[in-house]
């Protein structure tokens, strides 16, 4: 067989940008994650996913998770509470996303919805009773060996 990771030996198809998202899986005390259902009105929505968001031009995947969990979520968390876990990296039809995941035990104030999400603190084992979206469902073995 040649080099290419396609069945047929070709190289996997590429598209023509990567967009970098980060997201978190918070984890509470009795070791449950949180997830947040994608609201009406956004892509993918229904779908549960890690909370996190789009990395801005200039900003850290840490810094961005620090501040999209403000925005989203009202909680406050810091750089040396995030530790790095795994990564995502999967090819929609018009993007590539490259998405890091992060677990944090430690954050400031109680999760609360502000983006018209829904939330649900959800144990490691049954993190697929939730439909997620195809870049998220590969980190559910990886959290569930982890926890």
């Amino acid at each position: 067989m040649s080099a290419g990771c396609g069945p047929d030996g070709t190289p996997a198809p590429t598209p023509g940008r990567v967009l970098l998202v980060t997201a978190v899986a918070l984890i509470d005390v009795d070791g449950r994650i949180l997830l947040a259902q994608r609201p009406e009105g956004k892509s993918l929505a229904g779908l549960w996913e890690f909370p996190g968001g789009k990395v801005e031009p200039g900003e850290t995947p840490e810094a961005a998770l620090i501040r999209e969990l403000k925005e989203e979520l009202g909680i406050d968390t810091y750089h040396s509470c995030l530790a790095p876990l795994t990564f995502a990296s999967h090819s929609y039809d018009d993007f590539h996303l490259l998405m890091p995941l992060f677990a944090c035990r430690r954050w400031e104030g109680t999760p609360t919805p502000r983006e018209g999400q829904t939330l649900a603190w959800v144990r490691a084992q049954n993190l697929r009773d939730y439909p997620m979206p195809p870049a998220d469902e590969p980190l559910i073995p990886i959290l569930h060996a982890w926890i």
